[in-house]
């Protein structure tokens, strides 16, 4: 497999599984500044639309979508338990929030890292995530993830997105939860690996 990403943006969700799986790939930077691949190909030539992640699957065929692209590579490796069975009210429950960390959360962030937004808007928008992460830092009381004990996918999405809020002025500093979480998800060394081979570390 291969796994077209841009170092920090949204694809570190899919590096962070595929690091967790244990399943061989190849990381391939896709820049979302120059759309230019290291060998000097045009992203936009593998993936018109242009954005990351992007995962090619043995076969060639192409994955888009980073909650679509986790659960494909938890499905690979069930042994390593990334996301429950399908089927499963917990598997519901791991879509539940790769949506919400989608919908509410990423596409949230998008406008504040866009220079063209205006500073009244970005504000509405910083005022609205900051509730939305109030809230995620109430569920994640009394539980080292966001389905218990267990790791899955939906953590390296929140871990990923959420890690953007510093870099906006999105305050999360009281957010002590959210915190102890997002310290102990970095610690993992699947976390580690994909964020040293992106040079985040």
């Amino acid at each position: 497999m291969k796994l077209y990403y841009s170092p920090g943006a949204c694809s570190l969700s899919a590096h962070i599984a595929l690091c967790e799986s244990g399943l061989p790939f190849e990381a391939i930077p896709a820049p979302t500044k120059t759309h230019q691949l290291p060998d000097g190909t045009d992203y936009y030539t593998i993936n018109p639309l242009g954005y990351v992640p992007l995962l090619q699957l043995d076969n060639g065929e192409l994955l888009r979508e980073g909650p679509v692209i986790v659960q494909y590579v938890a499905d690979q490796a069930p042994e390593k338990a990334l996301a429950p069975a399908n089927g499963t009210l917990a598997r519901y429950r791991l879509q539940e929030w790769l949506n919400f960390i989608g919908t509410e959360l990423h596409k949230g962030f998008s406008p504040l890292f866009n220079p063209a937004v205006p500073a009244e808007a970005k504000g509405v928008f910083k005022e609205r995530l900051e509730g939305r992460l109030k809230w995620v830092d109430g569920e994640l009381a009394g539980r080292d993830y966001l389905l218990g004990d267990t790791f899955t996918v939906a953590d390296g999405y929140l871990f990923t997105v959420s890690g953007w809020a510093p870099r906006v002025g999105v305050a999360t500093e009281g957010l002590a939860h959210l915190q102890a979480y997002r310290t102990r998800v970095a610690a993992r060394p699947a976390v580690q690996a994909a964020m040293k081979a992106e040079g985040l570390l």
